[in-house]
């Protein structure tokens, strides 16, 4: 299991669930302050270029570390930014962006430090969750001779994040929506990235692809 880190928290005592509230009145007002038409424009309709496909990690939320505004990048978040083909939540998505909104990249993005990596990369029983994490140590199994070689923990668990990102950006290619959008000459492209929490820092994990081309045969739809 991965050595545990030094924790440094915040303090979020001061969030309530009446904060909430007055904090999206102060959230309102500070955007029509800017631009009276804020809501008009936003309400008329979506038209984002990405599907972001992340983990449901609080400290990953997707435009603010990608600087962008709402309406720019359609999300899905589930435990460990996992593409799984049985999963009809992110297929629906999935199927939604590239098909209705058209989106022209999908990318997986992972994080360093991901509670879920770490879970699946020990030995303990967490419940229900288990079943979800099985699919984290299949990749573990498939790249074993490569991690078991890295003997810092922590090392070990930051490249199987690095993995785990690898393989669903694969397992996205294999998928039917993926693979007909391309056969009927859509634009669309694949990617997966790893952010650092602790430098803000956003690593491409060098496998974007806009083809089948590197699918083995069997995945492949002709």
């Amino acid at each position: 299991m991965c050595a545990k880190k030094k924790k440094h928290t915040h303090d979020n005592s001061h969030i309530t669930y009446q904060s909430l509230l007055e904090g999206n009145k102060k959230f309102i007002k500070n955007h029509l302050k800017i631009d009276p038409e804020y809501f008009e424009k936003l309400a008329s309709g979506q038209n984002p270029p990405v599907l972001w496909i992340g983990c449901a990690d609080s400290r990953v939320p997707a435009n603010q570390i990608t600087n962008t505004a709402p309406g720019e990048i359609f999300v899905h978040r589930n435990i460990a930014n996992m593409v799984i083909h049985t999963d009809m939540s992110m297929l629906s998505v999935l199927d939604y962006a590239v098909n209705v909104l058209q989106v022209r990249h999908v990318i997986v993005t992972g994080h360093y430090g991901c509670g879920g990596v770490i879970a699946a990369i020990s030995n303990k029983e967490f419940g229900l969750i288990d079943n979800w994490l099985r699919h984290i140590k299949d990749i573990y199994r498939v790249h074993a001779d490569e991690l078991d070689n890295i003997k810092d923990e922590n090392q070990r668990c930051d490249r199987l994040v690095e993995l785990n990102v690898i393989e669903n950006a694969y397992n996205l290619c294999k998928t039917s929506i993926v693979q007909n959008a391309w056969k009927n000459g859509q634009l669309l492209s694949v990617h997966g990235w790893v952010y650092s929490i602790r430098t803000g820092i956003i690593t491409d994990m060098k496998v974007s692809t806009s083809n089948n081309d590197k699918l083995d045969d069997v995945f492949k739809f002709k």
